[in-house]
């Protein structure tokens, strides 16, 4: 969770692009729990903290001088200026309050409590889903910051982003970073399926095993309306898929699932294909 000391890239700042990259000058690698001694978690965690929104991506200008290469240890670093898709898998760190308020690559202060992210060559401002590989949970934030310059690790997100996804707790992660755009659909749609309740309710797919078959879980929502919504999401995303995306009550929940398929290797496979699409990692459980 480092940016390098500012000495470093003075020519950014003149530049104004300041990243203050902070890594130490002799590299060690970082002591569990995967922080520097003087960086860290908040001393006080809000309450509504789960409750932080995703970044919803927008169509920004890219940022004037943020964007030009530049070099950090001797490697040179050449920001991407473009509106292509861009997908990494990589290992994920934090940084937290030592850096809180101050300015990040794009001019904008560091809030440790938004959902931001520091990318070495992702542009500024753009936008990233960050999916843990082993939980599937993921969250989208905003690029607005430089590094880390570890040469193992691929993006740093904010304390915020880190705690909604697991990586806070260990301090790093493997995790897939996939570029995301403003989307097509209304705001209000939109909003339904990148709300923090909506992500908080929606499980991994599984595989329920019934009578009748095998069904595909999507998720599972506390209320009806937040199911239908999350519902009519997936059917448009799943333009691949010929079957109805179903809405059913049981056990306290509407469930959103796939299905029935006429075996295992059928639902896997589908699960499959459903993982790639809404980036949700498959879960499989029998019951």
């Amino acid at each position: 969770m480092r940016r390098i000391v500012a000495a470093l890239v003075i020519a950014l700042v003149a530049a104004g692009c300041a990243t203050t990259p902070r890594k130490s000058a002799q590299g060690e690698a970082p002591k569990k729990p995967s922080y520097y001694s003087d960086d860290g978690p908040p001393d006080a965690i809000p309450d509504n903290l789960a409750s932080t929104p995703n970044a919803v991506p927008r169509d920004e200008p890219f940022h004037r001088y943020a964007n030009r290469p530049y070099t950090v240890f001797g490697h040179t670093y050449v920001p991407v200026v473009n509106k292509e898709t861009y997908r990494q898998r990589g290992i994920a760190s934090w940084y937290g309050k030592k850096f809180q308020g101050q300015k990040t690559a794009s001019g904008e202060p560091y809030d440790m409590f938004a959902m931001t992210a520091a990318h070495p060559t992702l542009p500024i401002p753009s936008y990233a889903r960050v999916t843990n590989v082993k939980t599937g949970q993921w969250v989208v934030v905003r690029i607005n910051d430089r590094g880390p310059f570890h040469s193992n690790r691929v993006i740093d997100l904010s304390y915020a982003a880190a705690a909604r996804i697991g990586v806070a707790g260990p301090g790093s992660a493997l995790v897939d970073v996939e570029r995301v755009f403003e989307s097509p659909e209304p705001r209000s749609e939109a909003a339904a399926v990148l709300s923090p309740a909506a992500q908080i309710a929606v499980e991994t797919p599984v595989v329920v095993e019934e009578a009748a078959g095998l069904w595909l879980q999507l998720g599972a929502f506390s209320s009806r309306d937040g199911a239908e919504s999350f519902r009519d999401h997936a059917t448009r995303e799943l333009s691949w898929n010929h079957e109805p995306v179903q809405v059913t009550p049981r056990d306290g929940l509407y469930r959103v699932r796939l299905g029935p398929y006429r075996n295992r290797e059928e639902a896997l496979a589908i699960a499959d294909k459903v993982r790639e699409t809404l980036g949700f990692a498959p879960t499989l459980i029998n019951r």
